[in-house]
């Protein structure tokens, strides 16, 4: 049989090495969680930089939003570095994210309007940023989030969407997109902390239910865990910690 032209082999050869990015990428690269049953649904192990993540309420806005925003917060502030955060208008609360662990002072907010997507990229090519997060409400096209992901690669920067909608069953979140994994996050009661009123609601640590809705090269699941502490990590919550992961 005779050898493939140049142009053939050095096709197979790029084809190759993007299969073994998006199989298992490496872990020094990634973020974990610290949560054995959702880092080994990764595969590298935790959230991957270079690449494009997704994020959205598993509800309405209204009871959910919060709870999206500070479990994105939480992945920041296990990062070194300024991070970029681009709003269409300023209605995030800064403060509330040192609830997580992230500290205002380290982030650059950007007003873009309707331009969101645009400023998105255009930070992704700053190699001096160690984030990129933008709030984007609508469609987002296969193309947009394609260059989304390779302006991630490209410059090694973690680039989150916070994905908004007025409905959590809006088909706009549900479209095919290049982001390597997708999390719909909703607010659980909290449990109540003193076992002599177990009437009471709210006195213990947030809860939130996690899911992981596609993930490129892993598996999908949904995990009950406490929101983040003030270090941005989260805990699993023990009486679903030996439970099988349940398909989101």
């Amino acid at each position: 049989m005779p050898a493939p032209a140049p142009a053939i082999a050095l096709l197979r050869e790029r084809i190759a090495r993007i299969g073994r990015i998006h199989a298992r990428g490496s872990a020094e690269r990634s973020i974990p969680f610290g949560i054995d049953a959702i880092d080994q649904a990764l595969p590298t192990g935790g959230i991957r930089q270079g690449a494009l993540h997704e994020a959205a309420s598993a509800g309405a806005d209204t009871e959910h939003a919060a709870a999206a925003t500070l479990f994105i917060a939480g992945i920041l502030a296990r990062l070194d570095g300024p991070i970029l955060w681009v709003l269409r208008q300023a209605d995030l609360f800064a403060p509330g994210l040192t609830a997580a662990g992230l500290n205002p002072d380290r982030i650059v907010f950007a007003e873009a309007g309707k331009a969101v997507l645009p400023v998105m990229e255009e930070g992704l090519r700053h190699p001096g940023l160690c984030a990129v997060v933008a709030e984007h409400t609508g469609r987002l096209s296969l193309v947009a989030s394609r260059r989304l992901q390779l302006a991630a690669e490209q410059t090694g920067i973690l680039a989150i969407l916070i994905r908004r909608s007025p409905g959590f069953d809006d088909p706009a979140l549900n479209e095919p997109t290049a982001a390597v994994t997708r999390w719909r996050i909703a607010a659980l009661t909290s449990p109540p902390a003193l076992p002599h009123a177990p009437d009471t609601p709210g006195l213990g640590r947030t809860r939130w239910q996690l899911n992981l809705t596609r993930c490129r090269g892993g598996e999908p699941g949904s995990w009950i865990t406490e929101a983040c502490d003030a270090t941005g990590r989260l805990g699993l919550v023990s009486d679903t910690a030996d439970r099988s992961v349940m398909a989101a």
